[in-house]
């Protein structure tokens, strides 16, 4: 947190940067939502546990956090809490599988009625976010994952797994030009693609199936794979795979048909259609949580950079809390909440 820049004038700053960061990020942990509720976590935390996240001025108010984290440059937080993230991330897993997506803050909607956009990257299986940017105003997503991609100091060896929108030919070649494979959903919005995917000899290609059983539904996944044919015009296709999926539920029976683009030559069925799956991580483990029990698009925080800064902070607080182990978020939000000690732990222990 020291690498942030305090954007505030020296005359009556009393509380370090780094240290209202530290102390917000702990809050969020114990399940703060809001500048009140991390205002007082910090006046129960106690002056042991404030020093030792380095706010040895005692606890600060609900204004103090308001006024600083509106300031704060988000970029370089985001920046920061990657790189530090990326590389807990590789020391926990092989070879790094990455899902990128995008989401809007929509309790952080301007009087525009626009709310901010951030694309994130989690580690597929760990659940580690690592690393945001935001949405151009006047752009959209693509760009934003290229400028996410690029901003990473190595992705040599990982995979980049990307839904329909990102299947472009610019962000292939900028994954294959960091040594790093792509594994991209093709759908209609690229549809010369799409129908030559589709007309591939596919049922003489054999597959791989597997069967789900939960939450009253039945679930099949079949997973055909075969070389990219020369004819396919995109940057570096090693592979194509076409990936069915049946649900029965109740007697009712749907049926998703996608088809799946890769640069890894190496990758068999069950690893592609693994990496498929755990693509949607990102909307299990990250934004879904961050609706749902941080409740963020119900949020009242809107003033200058904080609604990102917020945004930041709840998604260090999912990764350190699936790197400690905890699968329910909700139940450890509760479990720290019952004593500060443990945040300081499981703080310190990352």
């Amino acid at each position: 947190m020291s690498q942030v820049p305090d954007p505030r004038k020296r005359r009556g700053r009393r509380h370090q940067l780094a240290g209202l960061l530290a102390v917000g990020a702990a809050a969020v942990i114990a399940g703060s939502r809001s500048f009140a509720a991390i205002g007082q976590w910090a006046a129960d935390a106690g002056p042991d546990v404030l020093a030792a996240l380095g706010a040895d001025r005692g606890p600060a108010d609900e204004s103090t956090y308001r006024r600083a984290f509106a300031l704060v440059s988000a970029d370089v937080l985001d920046q920061v809490l990657g790189a530090w993230l990326f590389t807990r991330a590789v020391r926990a897993a092989g070879r790094l599988v990455i899902a990128v997506d995008g989401k809007a803050v929509r309790g952080a909607k301007g009087k525009d009625g626009k709310a901010p956009h951030l694309v994130a990257a989690l580690a597929h299986g760990i659940g580690a976010v690592l690393g945001q940017v935001a949405v151009n105003a006047k752009s959209n997503e693509i760009p934003a994952v290229r400028d996410l991609l690029a901003a990473f100091a190595d992705l040599a060896g990982a995979v980049i797994t990307l839904d329909a929108l990102h299947t472009q030919h610019d962000t292939a070649q900028l994954i294959l030009a960091r040594h790093a494979d792509y594994a991209m959903t093709v759908k209609g919005n690229m549809p010369t693609l799409f129908r030559q995917l589709k007309k591939l000899p596919w049922p003489k290609v054999p597959s791989v199936s597997t069967v789900t059983k939960d939450h009253g539904r039945r679930a099949r996944r079949t997973v055909k794979v075969i070389l990219a044919p020369a004819w396919i015009e995109f940057e570096g296709a090693a592979q194509v795979a076409q990936l069915r999926r049946t649900v029965t539920k109740k007697g009712k029976k749907t049926v998703e048909v996608v088809y799946l683009i890769t640069s890894d030559r190496r990758a068999d069925p069950a690893t592609l259609a693994a990496w498929v799956k755990g693509h949607w991580e990102i909307e299990n483990k990250l934004h879904w949580v961050r609706d749902v029990t941080y409740q963020e698009d119900k949020s009242l925080v809107r003033t200058g950079n904080a609604p990102r800064v917020m945004a930041s902070l709840r998604s260090l607080a999912v990764s350190l809390l699936r790197l400690g182990g905890h699968d329910n978020i909700a139940a450890a939000n509760r479990h720290h909440a019952r004593g500060p000690q443990r945040t300081l732990k499981l703080l310190q222990a990352a």
